[in-house]
């Protein structure tokens, strides 16, 4: 049986290339900004594209933010995807100003320290060997980035029994390129923009739900 995906509609993201890529991966798909639909889905996508304040605004427009919670308290799996991904650390920083995100994860966003912004184009990440979403997938693979601001230092929550697996890119320094912390991942690069190897990813996250 095809798991039942809702790509979350605030106002933010590629909505329609995210609903075809990971319908083509193998999931039935709505774009919706429901609230019960996007709780009792086996899978919930969290795109974002431009800046972190706008999403933040749009996504607490529809309470987004405890729809996240509620699913992540359930154990019901969530994707967060580019700016989708970089709301759920503490905080966003973007022109002097901070901007308060989902908390789910400690750390600040900030503009990465590289000769050329934003950093647009094929990129290669280190992902550990024990990731689910890169399983099947060579080193040299590569993914697509569309971002000027990334979470450039990666700090464990207090207490955390079970550490988040971190995968790490690099444009003038390294950042965080994908997170895997239970029912709660997020990549910085765009999988439905990545080709066969996005495919690939969104199938892992699938074999997850």
């Amino acid at each position: 049986m095809r798991p039942k995906v809702v790509v979350l509609d605030y106002g933010s993201g590629n909505l329609r290339s995210a609903e075809r890529a990971v319908a083509r991966a193998g999931a039935d798909v709505t774009v919706t900004s429901d609230a019960e639909a996007a709780l009792n889905a086996d899978g919930l996508v969290v795109p974002g594209v431009g800046a972190f304040a706008a999403c933040m605004e749009g996504l607490r427009s529809l309470r987004g933010e405890t729809i996240i919670g509620r699913r992540l308290a359930g154990d019901r799996p969530v994707l967060g995807i580019c700016v989708g991904m970089q709301i759920l650390f503490e905080k966003g920083v973007e022109h002097g100003v901070t901007t308060e995100g989902c908390a789910e994860w400690p750390g600040t966003v900030e503009r990465l320290h590289a000769p050329i912004l934003p950093h647009m184009g094929w990129n290669t990440v280190r992902a550990p060997a024990d990731s689910v979403l890169f399983d099947g997938l060579d080193a040299d693979t590569r993914f697509y980035f569309v971002h000027s601001y990334a979470v450039r230092r990666w700090e464990l929550p207090p207490g955390r029994l079970i550490p988040p697996t971190v995968t790490w890119a690099e444009h003038g320094e390294p950042f965080v390129a994908a997170v895997e912390n239970a029912a709660l991942c997020a990549t910085q690069f765009h999988p439905e923009k990545s080709g066969d190897a996005g495919a690939r990813l969104l199938r892992n996250w699938l074999s997850t739900l």
